[in-house]
C-alpha cells in the first residue's frame, strides 16, 4: 500500500488504461515496430545522402549555420547534421506517439487529385488547396513526365502516356519524389535540382526547410512568389510531403478517369478525384489567346475564312471534349471503386460562388475549410480589373467567367458547338443560336449543375 501511494496518481491511470488494453498490446507493439524500422530506413538513406555532400551544400540544403572552423576538418559539419537529424528523428516518434495514444489525432490521411485541361480555371482553384496549411500541394508535377514521353524516339501513344502518367501520379501522391528525378533535365545531382516547372505555385516547396538560400551562380527559372531559393533538395521536399497532414496536386494532363483505378483501388491511397471543366467555348478563347502559336490556323480561319478548317483540327477538338464526357459519365455512374471518390465540378460554379463551391469540396475531400483559405478566396475573387493575366489566379470572378462570349466570334462559337454538343448537353451548357444570343448577358448559357454532381 505505500508504493501504491508512493506512485503519481496519472501512472496509476496510465497502468490501469494498459491493463483494459491488453487485448491490443501485442498489435500495438507490431505497429510501434514496423513505425520505427520504417523511419530509421529513411533516416539512414537521408543521412547517406547527406554525408555524399560537401560540408558547404549540406549548411546550404539545411539552412544550418555551420560554426567557423578549418577548411580541412569536414567532420564538424556532418556531426551537426547527424545531431539535427537525431533530433528530427525524436520529434518524429514523440508525435507517432501521440497520435497512438490517440491524442491529437489530426485524422486520416487524404489524397486529392485536381483533374482538369488546360485553360479550365484549374491554377485558380487549386490554390485552394495549396492555401491549406496542412496539405502538400504539388502544381503540375506531370509537366516533366509529359516533355519526357513526348521526346522519346517514335513518341508514344495515348494510353502509353497515360500509364506513365499514372504510375508517377501514384508514387508522388505516396510521397515518392524520387520518382521525378527520371524526367527533369538536367538529371539532378544528389537529388538537387536547379529546375521544377512553376515550383513557386506550390507553398509547400516555397517554405522552410525546403526552401534553402539562395546559391550564387545557381539560376532558378522560376523562384518563390515571395521569396528566392537555391536549388530544390529533393529529399527535404519528400520529408516535408510526409510531415504534411494530406496531399493534393492537380494535373491537366490526365483526361481518362478509368485509368486511375489502380490508384483509387491501392489500399496506401484515401484518393478523392475532383474534375473540373469548363464551357468548350470559353476553354477554345482562352487557349488561343495563351497559346497564341499553336492556333495559328484558327486564328487565319476566323480573320479570312477562305478555306475551312482542317479535318485533323476539327477532329481533335471533338476528341477533347468527348474524352471530358466519357470520363464525367463513368464518375457520375459511380461503380464500386469511385464511390465516394468523385466529384464534378464546372468552373462556372466555382466562378459564381467561389466559397460554397470550395466548402462542397473540401467537404467531399473530407478535409477541413480553414480560416486561411477563405480569406484568400476573399481576396482574389475581388480583383480590380488589371489585376486579370492570363495566368493570374487573381480573378474578380463573378464577372469574368464569361467575359470571352462578348469577343468571341459567332462563327467560332458555332465550330464548337456543333463538334462537342454532346458534351455541351451532358454538363448543363446551352447552345447560342445566333450572335446577340451569345453577346446578350441576360441570356444564361449555364443550366443548374444537378444535385447528384455534389456528393
Amino acid at each position: 500500500m505505500e508504493i501504491r501511494r508512493a506512485l503519481p496518481q496519472d501512472i496509476w491511470e496510465l497502468l490501469y488504461c494498459l491493463k483494459m488494453r491488453s487485448k491490443y498490446a501485442v498489435l500495438l507493439v507490431f505497429v510501434i515496430t514496423l513505425v520505427i524500422i520504417e523511419k530509421e530506413n529513411n533516416f539512414i538513406s537521408r543521412v547517406s545522402d547527406k554525408l555524399r555532400q560537401s560540408p558547404q551544400a549540406l549548411a546550404e540544403a539545411n539552412s544550418t549555420e555551420v560554426s567557423p572552423a578549418p577548411a580541412k576538418n569536414g567532420s564538424l559539419a556532418s556531426l551537426q547534421e547527424l545531431d539535427a537529424a537525431f533530433s528530427q528523428l525524436r520529434s518524429h516518434l514523440y508525435n507517432i506517439t501521440l497520435q497512438l495514444a490517440g491524442d491529437g489525432d489530426p485524422g486520416p490521411r487524404r489524397h486529392v487529385l485536381l483533374m482538369a485541361t488546360t485553360r479550365t480555371g484549374s491554377s485558380f482553384v487549386g490554390e485552394f488547396f495549396n492555401q491549406q496549411g496542412s496539405i502538400f500541394y504539388l502544381f503540375e508535377p506531370l509537366w516533366h513526365v509529359e516533355k519526357t514521353v513526348n521526346f522519346l524516339p517514335g513518341g508514344a501513344s495515348a494510353v502509353g502516356s497515360a500509364l506513365v502518367y499514372r504510375d508517377v501520379l501514384k508514387q508522388l501522391l505516396l510521397c515518392d519524389l524520387y520518382i521525378l528525378e527520371n524526367f527533369i533535365s538536367p538529371v539532378p545531382e544528389g537529388h538537387l535540382t536547379p529546375f521544377l516547372f512553376r515550383r513557386g505555385s506550390s507553398r509547400s516547396l516555397c517554405e522552410e526547410p525546403v526552401c534553402t538560400p539562395s546559391t550564387k551562380k545557381v539560376y532558378e527559372r522560376y523562384y518563390c512568389k515571395n521569396r528566392h531559393c537555391g536549388p530544390l533538395n529533393i529529399t527535404l521536399a519528400a520529408e516535408a510531403c510526409r510531415r504534411k497532414q494530406h496531399v493534393a496536386l492537380k494535373t491537366v494532363r490526365i483526361r481518362q478517369l478509368e485509368f486511375l483505378q489502380p490508384l483509387a483501388e491501392d489500399p496506401r491511397l484515401d484518393l478523392r478525384i475532383i474534375q473540373l471543366v469548363r464551357d468548350p467555348r470559353a476553354v477554345l478563347a482562352s487557349r488561343m489567346v495563351a497559346f497564341s502559336s499553336m492556333y495559328e490556323t484558327w486564328k487565319k480561319w476566323v480573320s479570312e475564312g477562305e478555306a475551312p478548317l482542317s479535318e485533323e483540327e476539327v477532329q481533335r477538338l471533338r476528341g477533347n471534349c468527348e474524352s471530358i464526357r466519357v470520363s464525367a459519365e463513368l464518375g457520375l455512374r459511380r461503380p464500386g471503386w469511385l464511390r465516394g471518390r468523385y466529384m464534378l465540378v464546372r468552373y462556372e460554379d466555382v466562378a459564381r460562388a467561389p466559397l460554397q463551391k470550395a466548402r462542397e469540396m473540401f467537404r467531399f475531400a473530407g478535409l477541413p475549410l480553414t480560416p486561411q483559405v477563405e480569406e484568400w478566396i476573399g481576396k482574389n475573387t475581388q480583383a480590380p480589373p488589371n489585376g486579370n493575366g492570363i495566368y493570374s489566379t487573381r480573378k474578380n470572378s463573378s464577372e469574368q467567367f464569361d467575359k470571352w462570349r462578348f469577343s468571341m466570334p459567332f462563327k467560332l462559337a458555332q465550330v464548337v458547338q456543333d463538334v462537342c454538343a454532346p458534351a455541351m448537353q451532358f454538363f448543363g451548357y446551352k447552345l447560342a443560336s445566333s450572335p446577340a444570343a451569345l453577346a446578350n448577358r441576360s441570356f444564361s448559357l449555364l443550366e443548374e449543375a444537378p444535385p447528384a454532381w455534389v456528393t
